[in-house]
């Protein structure tokens, strides 16, 4: 369970912290044409921040071993991004929009779930 936990949680990981990194990177007109429903600037920033922040603490808290139960609260957090996105998917004209945000805020449970009950880790001591 512990290697399934941490093959998801550095996948997801590197996802998000694309995602959130290209927010910055891509213009944000190009990022706004791109969207099934329209987002402002400053909230699409927000999102990106959000993401790379959880991105980096879905890997690092457990990799490091400093406060690993940063772990499951990061992809708690990512997982209401993820119901957002799933929202928004559904109210846009291709409902099958919110497929892919479903399926990624599952994995995210998951992490949230095995991290905190299933197969915790201890934060390093020394």
């Amino acid at each position: 369970m512990n290697v399934a936990l941490w093959i998801i949680q550095i996948l997801l990981g590197a996802l998000f912290l694309f995602a959130g990194v290209m927010k910055f990177i891509m213009p944000m007109e190009e990022m706004q044409r791109q969207m099934p429903v329209a987002l402002s600037a400053a909230f699409i920033y927000f999102i990106g921040v959000a993401e790379a922040a959880g991105g980096l603490g879905l890997i690092l808290p457990s990799a490091l071993r400093i406060k690993p139960g940063l772990t499951p609260l990061a992809a708690c957090g990512l997982v209401i991004i993820m119901a957002g996105a799933v929202w928004i998917g559904l109210i846009s004209p291709d409902a099958k929009n919110a497929i892919m945000p479903a399926i990624v805020g599952l994995l995210l449970v998951f992490v949230a779930y095995g991290r905190s009950q299933v197969a915790p880790l201890r934060p390093k001591v020394g």
